[in-house]
């Protein structure tokens, strides 16, 4: 498979509403039950797809948050593909956009700050099913940061995904200790698509 058709097929698996519903069921104390949206928007549509992502508590479904734009685009060296990632200047402004996805139709790149650490490198295993799986890693080298509140927060990122399900370690560290305080500290917050 060449790499434009990487990029469509990890665009494909990665579009959509999620649910950790079973895992939250088996694993109350550790998984919280979330609802993910994964919106396709049309921005940087000269070399990448870009998908607008939104989570939120199932219990509170109206208060969503860590909303962030996801740019999967050709690595420089052309023979595999990178995630960078992009924070709202207003996320107030975009509450509610992952299950309401016409408030995207009029973003610009002016609304969003590059995150120059949150930049994942992609690998491509081909399976049997005659499709992939991909997973998109943080280099040791690279540390994600970004500004909430008057505070420098820093976050572990990464996601495994195919065509049946999408894995997230996303998780807060501690920039004194380095240990996680927060999200998929035990193990990856496992999601299943419930609608394209």
């Amino acid at each position: 498979m060449n790499l434009s058709s990487k990029l469509t097929a990890i665009s494909q698996y990665l579009s959509g509403e999620f649910t950790n519903q079973e895992q939250a069921i088996a694993e109350p104390a550790w998984y919280v039950h979330l609802r993910l949206w994964h919106q396709p928007v049309s921005l940087f549509t000269e070399d990448s797809f870009t998908l607008f992502a939104e989570q939120a508590n199932i219990l509170k479904l109206d208060q969503p948050y860590r909303q962030r734009l996801i740019r999967i685009q050709k690595h420089p060296n052309q023979t595999s593909l990178q995630v960078q990632y992009y924070m709202p200047k207003n996320p107030t402004a975009l509450r509610g956009a992952g299950a309401n996805p016409t408030v995207l139709k009029s973003l610009t790149t002016n609304d969003f700050e590059l995150l120059p650490g949150c930049l994942l490198d992609v690998t491509a295993n081909h399976l049997e099913c005659d499709c992939y799986h991909f997973k998109a890693t943080l280099p040791s080298d690279r540390r994600c940061c970004f500004s909430y509140a008057g505070n420098t927060v820093q976050v572990s990122i990464g996601f495994e995904t195919t065509p049946e399900e999408f894995l997230s370690y996303d998780k807060g560290i501690d920039s004194t200790t380095g240990k996680a305080t927060w999200g998929a500290i035990l193990g990856p917050y496992r999601f299943r698509r419930v609608r394209s």
